[in-house]
């Protein structure tokens, strides 16, 4: 799914809109191994090589955005805040600088716990390094990890990533679509301030892609984690901004709450609004690459990846032709590749059927039979190693291809805080014992 309501939406419901939503352009073959590359640094230490890591939150960079709209930073600070979902002991960060044609410098990167706004727990912060080192510059299509640090992570708490960032900075590398509200401070290092002086707010993720965890939290150790890889539908649009309402953060929730000790998952939202399965758009950057192509970085590259979820598709749909749109069969050979490559890797993957998007500007009956034949195929084939039928849990009774009233943010495409929570409780939670 995808943003719906810009400006650069807007045409005749039954045709392909002549300015597609915005698109992104990620990296992958050798400028994804760069990506993943590490400055030279001395060999490993034993028990560093033997530590495990999980993701404990994730989201999928994009970008760059229109020239236009870059945003510019001049020697300040970003204060990130970020929701974790599995506990730990250590911490480590993944800054990405894959969508930049420069080098990105980071003079300094600290985390801690936050309290509220841009104020952390005082005695939290911890300074970050990379190769032991306290900066580190990131190669224009890269990225780099942090070293490893103690810090206690509980679940579900917040998080503020702070990143020093010296000289003037564009920031090319983003999620777009947060949900969630992050700082920029006013000139200089204020990276160990405990409350930000705030320059401005963003409701956007730059750089930071990932956060991993390791080691015991009061006796309890994550071992692996879930990626949902999707569209806007994943990444939460239309549910409450700053309160984590999205389906991914509802399932991490469910994991623990019902699972106990074996729901210690970490959960990784790879959604992007506006990101389909096999087209790209180069001159909408902010909604990724096609999946099959951010598949290795996004899946295959999150930390402690054992389950996958998979909800993608509807923006190929309804941004084909609505009298003659993408047939099913492309769609389900993009889901074949998906499945296939997880398993090579021995990931679990989970298909969810499309949602139901009767009453919105793009619907026509003819995309409709679309949506219909790939639920089909997802549901009878067998292909995926579980089906989570998304589109059971949020459809009209009287009215299979609406929403739910009750579960309509009110576009008739994406769901409400309500029908997310829907969405979570449609998935098999024995999956992940």
């Amino acid at each position: 799914m995808r943003p719906i309501q810009h400006p650069e939406h807007e045409g005749e419901p039954g045709d392909a809109p002549s300015n597609p939503p915005r698109r992104g352009f990620l990296k992958s073959g050798p400028a994804l191994a760069a990506a993943l590359a590490l400055p030279a640094l001395a060999p490993l230490s034993e028990a560093q090589a033997a530590e495990l890591w999980v993701a404990s939150w994730g989201a999928a960079p994009a970008g760059p955005p229109p020239s236009a709209s870059t945003m510019t930073l001049s020697g300040q600070t970003l204060r990130l805040i970020v929701h974790a979902s599995v506990a730990g002991s250590r911490v480590r960060i993944r800054i990405s600088n894959e969508m930049g044609s420069t080098p990105l410098s980071i003079g300094t990167a600290r985390i801690a716990l936050r309290s509220s706004g841009a104020v952390t727990v005082a005695g939290t912060e911890r300074q970050l390094l990379f190769g032991g080192r306290g900066s580190v510059t990131i190669a224009a299509g890269a990225a780099v990890l942090s070293d490893g640090a103690n810090f206690n992570v509980p679940p579900f708490s917040d998080l503020a990533v702070s990143l020093y960032l010296p000289g003037s900075v564009r920031v090319t590398t983003l999620h777009n679509v947060a949900l969630q509200t992050s700082y920029v401070s006013t000139a200089g290092d204020r990276s160990a301030v405990q409350s930000l002086p705030v320059s401005r707010t963003i409701a956007t993720w730059p750089f930071l892609s990932e956060v991993d965890v390791s080691g015991p939290y009061s006796g309890l150790s994550a071992s692996s984690s879930v990626v949902a890889l999707g569209d806007s539908i994943t990444d939460g649009q239309a549910s409450t901004a700053n309160a984590n309402r999205r389906w991914p953060d509802m399932l991490a929730r469910r994991l623990q709450l019902e699972l106990g000790v074996s729901g210690n998952i970490g959960v990784a939202n790879r959604g992007i609004s506006a990101n389909s399965l096999l087209k790209d758009y180069p001159e909408a950057m902010l909604a990724g690459q096609k999946a099959l192509t951010r598949f290795d970085r996004d899946v295959l590259g999150t930390s402690g990846v054992r389950w996958l979820i998979v909800l993608i598709g509807i923006n190929d749909i309804v941004y084909s032709p609505g009298s003659n749109p993408i047939p099913a069969s492309s769609l389900i050979s993009g889901h074949q590749q998906l499945v296939s490559r997880a398993r090579a890797r021995g990931i679990r993957a989970t298909g969810a059927t499309l949602t139901p998007f009767e009453g919105h500007v793009y619907y026509t009956a003819a995309r409709e039979n679309v949506r219909k034949g790939l639920n089909a195929w997802i549901r009878g084939a067998g292909n995926y190693d579980a089906v989570a039928d998304f589109d059971l849990a949020l459809r009209d009774p009287a009215r299979s291809t609406r929403l739910r009233a009750t579960y309509d943010s009110g576009d008739h495409l994406h769901p409400n805080n309500a029908g997310y929570q829907a969405l979570a409780q449609a998935l098999r939670i024995d999956l992940f014992n």
